[in-house]
């Protein structure tokens, strides 16, 4: 997958806007991280979630990134249900295809 590949008509502003941003990140794993994870999601979510979402998508890219691999801590402020749904969304036996 090289990006969005759902259609977007069917969602509200706010998650058009997030589900955009999870896949315009600026470093293309992230995008593939957060965006492969916000397309599957995105309409299931609640406002809560959404807004735990919205936090993580400020955070920076390598350090979103070194989170999700395991090669930091994650910091108290972030490890959130979204975050760490996000993270098990990702859990693979072989090597991602970024």
């Amino acid at each position: 997958m090289t990006g969005i590949s759902r259609s977007s008509d069917n969602l509200d502003p706010r998650r058009k806007r997030i589900l955009f941003r999870a896949w315009h990140r600026g470093m293309r794993e992230m995008d593939l991280v957060m965006g492969r994870y916000v397309e599957a999601h995105v309409d299931q979510l609640s406002d809560a979630e959404l807004d735990q979402l919205e936090a993580l998508i400020e955070e920076l890219d390598a350090d979103l990134l070194s989170w999700v691999t395991g090669a930091a801590e994650v910091p108290e402020r972030c490890d959130t249900p979204v975050f760490r749904t996000m993270k098990a969304f990702h859990k693979h036996d072989a090597p991602l295809d970024l």
